[in-house]
């Protein structure tokens, strides 16, 4: 779990960095959330004020206006994650993230009609845009995005059956495909209908994937879905892997690990 001490640690590791990126934003909004009486909370709040102002938004939304497939989909994902944590904290930066992320939901309910997935190990990944986007949905009440979700999600993966877990992965990768595409389903199906559904797509477990791979981001991230898949033990293993590496270029995947199952959410 994402202890005190380790969110006090992620917060220094995120404050440090000089990139203004959303994932590590999510992270430090939901280090706030959990912990809010951490001694590095005011530099937080003061660096979303300053990164989240209302006149920095505006300008990103002018310029996705602009560039319509920037950053499609991860980058749309990571900003509709911020506002799913903005709303469900009652945060100030919620109002002021709100038009970008109404206006990417709206990007992701046009990039769901595709007539196919994203399946690499990479930033294009569908399966794992669609996690956050679905998190987005139910915690701002975008039911026709969830629904849209659901549908395309169904059509993709419904018949999905013996995941190549053996062409897992390449040294680029920092995304399980096979992983990301269970935990969609699993919170998009009922329990029974999902167990049937893993039997087929898993039909001899997870094999090689139980070993934590030397790719930092990719053990994290495994160690994210396995906890949501309920494997914890294996997720643990691969958190002890990862943790004494983590930077500020995958912390937010070290939260997502720590943190999302205990919240039941990413």
């Amino acid at each position: 779990m994402l202890t005190e001490d380790l969110a006090s640690a992620f917060a220094r590791v995120a404050l440090a960095c000089t990139e203004r990126e959303h994932p590590l934003h999510w992270s430090l909004m939901r280090v706030l959330r959990l912990y809010p009486m951490l001694p590095e909370n005011g530099r937080i709040a003061a660096l979303l004020d300053a990164h989240l102002a209302p006149a920095v938004l505006e300008a990103e939304l002018r310029h996705f206006q602009a560039n319509p497939l920037f950053e499609r989909p991860y980058g749309w994902a990571w900003r509709l994650e911020l506002q799913a944590e903005a709303v469900r904290m009652k945060a100030r930066w919620s109002r002021a993230l709100a038009p970008l992320a109404q206006r990417l939901a709206a990007g992701m309910d046009e990039f769901v009609s595709a007539p196919d997935p994203i399946r690499t190990g990479g930033h294009g990944n569908t399966a794992f845009a669609c996690i956050l986007a679905l998190d987005y949905a139910r915690a701002s009440g975008d039911l026709p995005l969830e629904l849209a979700i659901k549908k395309a999600a169904r059509r993709w993966y419904g018949s999905d059956r013996d995941a190549p877990l053996a062409d897992e992965s390449s040294r680029d990768d920092f995304l399980s495909p096979s992983l990301v595409e269970a935990v969609l389903m699993q919170q998009l199906l009922d329990p029974v209908e999902f167990g049937r559904w893993l039997n087929g797509f898993l039909p001899s477990g997870i094999g090689p994937l139980a070993e934590p791979p030397h790719h930092n981001g990719l053990c994290l991230s495994r160690a994210w879905c396995f906890g949501a898949l309920g494997l914890q033990g294996i997720a643990e293993k691969h958190l002890k892997a990862a943790l004494p590496h983590v930077s500020e270029h995958r912390l937010a995947f070290a939260v997502l690990a720590l943190s999302g199952a205990a919240l039941k959410t990413p």
